[in-house]
């Protein structure tokens, strides 16, 4: 696969979504809206099973309004809103009719970056630009109106990176995680060591009382 061309179906269709989590990483998110190009490097990625996670929307294995995208073909647009205000977009990966997710947690601006200020009221690029996945959402124009939307589209997509090597992968767990849950302690956050760009949520730490 060339660098810098649209991510392929295929791509999206990898079966582990702690595989494909971590290929996202380098990545680069593309939106297009009103003729307002933005593009941003993936720093930082969240993986979500329907099947055994019964920290995802979909566990288990529950269709509803609000996951029906979930089981769209890999190369689907999920964005849900959270808190009731904020929107998270994630990619979902896998065959259709299996809710396989990958949240976006933090990118980093590559271009465009005058509209990301824009729509944050921003005046200047700091790491708080993107710090989140509900301030990069806003950064970069997504809202709930695109959820269900075709990847490999012209209006968000993902170009290809060169591979981030397995040594500058963070692994941690993920954020906001109800600690009762079983699946709260799973190792499914991944990001880029030692990048600004990456969000400042803490995962979960088990106790040793």
């Amino acid at each position: 696969m060339n660098p810098y061309a649209k991510l392929p179906r295929n791509f999206y269709l990898e079966t582990d979504v702690t595989k494909i989590a971590k290929s996202l990483l380098g990545k680069v998110l593309c939106t297009q809206f009103d003729g307002k190009l933005t593009k941003a490097r993936i720093t930082e990625t969240e993986a979500y099973c329907g099947r055994t996670d019964d920290t995802c929307h979909a566990y288990p294995d529950r269709r509803t309004p609000r996951t029906e995208t979930m089981y769209a073909q890999g190369g689907t647009a999920y964005v849900y809103v959270c808190y009731g205000i904020h929107y998270l977009v994630n990619i979902v990966t896998n065959q259709k009719d299996i809710a396989d997710v990958v949240l976006i947690r933090g990118v980093e601006p590559i271009e465009g970056q005058r509209f990301m200020l824009e729509r944050r009221k921003l005046s200047k690029i700091s790491s708080t630009l993107c710090a989140s996945p509900a301030t990069l959402s806003i950064a970069l124009g997504i809202t709930k109106n695109h959820d269900g939307i075709d990847l490999l589209g012209d209006q968000i997509w993902l170009e290809n990176a060169n591979e981030i090597s397995p040594e500058k992968i963070q692994i941690g767990t993920r954020v906001g995680m109800n600690p009762n849950r079983k699946s709260a302690y799973l190792p499914w956050r991944f990001s880029i060591k030692n990048n600004k760009w990456v969000s400042k949520g803490k995962g979960l730490v088990k106790s040793n009382l």
